[in-house]
């Protein structure tokens, strides 16, 4: 098996972003474009990784652990071209032997099969291959100069290009695979002779042609190897995400009444025959078992839905949130850091929060867990086969026993029983003909008043 090590540059200001944030920091399906370029090339298993980062990025580096732990950390004090780059990894290498990967932690639809093709193109007469496109508008990009055999004899930046190299739609990518002690020999090398005075990895290329040996390359889609600098950019990667993800649901057996509508995560997973309505938004850390039904206009965060369960409309699971098996949670319904049990019913307008419910439990309309005091949550306990009556606040710390009923418009405070009534509202009284005696009283004034 071949050894591998993966360098991703990460450095880059990200200018055109205008923000404060780290532009690989930036999201798309709720995952960081540096969390999707290491997840997409996870599947390499990379003997040592690491990321090259600009001065004062410690968030970077502290998201790259997140997905590989105990990743290098290098820093580029200077931002002098990709070149110069990959030269601030080399001590974090020291003492490693086989193909080096190096890609970009803005481009995050590259996958680990394209670059599994990419090393199978090096071998001991090819030690250096660039991963090409063919580019549907090849502006900006730097041009494959080939030879014989799918080499390149070298790779031209824009700037630098004539205008019959312009007129060449094989474009660079800028990932490489390369072997160490070629790329560690030939890089140092490299002179900043271009027109922005920076040391660039597209000059690897022809520094190892020339020393006689070949320089090979393969080709992927060109949406695979699609950079972000902008925003708008940003927004174009996550329409392809998205779209990818809707058709994944579908081909896997879900159901999806308005693809369109519907938002996963990078993460988000989903079962058979689940129909999801639409305008649902799923964020990170969301998995729904097989046959689901979410309804329309529902947010899904950090969630656990067992099989048979029905969701929505207008339901929010926040973090947290294990719903039950057949459990049925409906519109304006809220649940953070909770159990749910099985067969549960909160089908309107109710928060539960830092709570368990057992299985079997109705909660009523407009039933809230008070579970924060204004320093510290605490939680509630709910049992099986219990019924909480409309407009009930449970403050917590509480529990309720199992079987036991909560009567409507109730603020429990106290722990309650199995199977018993607790009930805290005042004793109804009734004055008859009051409210005719009051309303001719009025209307006697406002005569008054206007005759005065």
């Amino acid at each position: 098996m071949i050894n591998t090590a993966l360098i991703v540059l990460a450095a880059g200001m990200g200018t055109r972003m205008k923000s404060g944030i780290p532009k690989v920091l930036h999201k798309a399906a709720g995952r960081s474009l540096l969390g999707h370029v290491l997840t997409g090339t996870a599947a390499l298993a990379a003997k040592q990784t690491v990321i090259v980062v600009g001065p004062d990025m410690e968030t970077v580096g502290q998201e790259a652990q997140l997905y590989v732990p105990g990743s290098a950390i290098a820093i580029q004090t200077k931002r002098l071209g990709t070149g110069h780059a990959v030269l601030a990894a080399r001590e974090s290498l020291a003492g490693f032997s086989g193909i080096v990967i190096v890609v970009y932690a803005d481009a995050p639809l590259i996958s680990a099969a394209s670059i599994a093709k990419l090393i199978g193109k090096t071998d001991g007469n090819t030690p250096l291959a660039y991963l090409a496109f063919e580019a549907e508008n090849p502006t900006g990009y730097g041009r494959l100069l080939t030879g014989p055999g799918e080499t390149i004899k070298s790779i031209r930046e824009e700037l630098d290009a004539t205008p019959e190299e312009r007129a060449i739609t094989l474009c660079n990518s800028g990932i490489i695979a390369v072997q160490s002690d070629v790329l560690w020999k030939y890089l140092p090398l490299v002179k900043g002779n271009n027109a922005k005075g920076e040391i660039y990895l597209t000059d690897l290329a022809e520094l190892v042609a020339k020393s006689g040996a070949r320089v090979g390359y393969s080709t992927c889609p060109e949406t695979e190897v699609a950079g972000i600098n902008d925003r708008v950019q940003l927004a174009g990667i996550e329409a392809t995400l998205q779209a990818g993800y809707r058709n994944r649901a579908m081909l896997d057996g879900a159901t999806l009444i308005a693809p369109e509508t519907v938002y996963f995560s990078a993460d988000t997973k989903i079962g058979k025959d689940v129909t999801i309505e639409p305008n649902v938004f799923f964020g990170p850390g969301v998995t729904v078992a097989d046959d689901v039904r979410i309804l329309a206009n529902c947010h899904i965060e950090g969630a656990a839905i067992a099989k048979g369960a029905r969701i929505g409309p207008f339901a929010r699971l926040r973090p947290g949130a294990r719903i039950g098996e057949d459990a049925h949670i409906g519109n304006f319904v809220e649940v953070k850091t909770s159990v749910i049990g099985k067969g549960v019913k909160a089908n309107h307008l109710s928060y539960i929060g830092d709570a368990s419910v057992g299985a079997g439990s109705n909660i009523g309309a407009g039933a809230i867990t008070c579970n924060y005091d204004g320093y510290e949550k605490h939680v509630t306990e709910i049992g099986s086969n219990v019924f909480i009556g409309s407009n009930t606040a449970l403050i917590a710390p509480v529990r309720i026993g199992d079987g036991a009923n909560v009567a409507a418009g109730s603020v429990i405070g106290a722990d309650v029983p199995a199977d018993s009534l607790a009930i805290t509202r005042s004793e109804l009284r009734v004055k008859e003909g009051w409210a005719a005696r009051y309303r001719k009283m009025k209307q006697a004034r406002k005569a008054a008043a206007r005759k005065g």
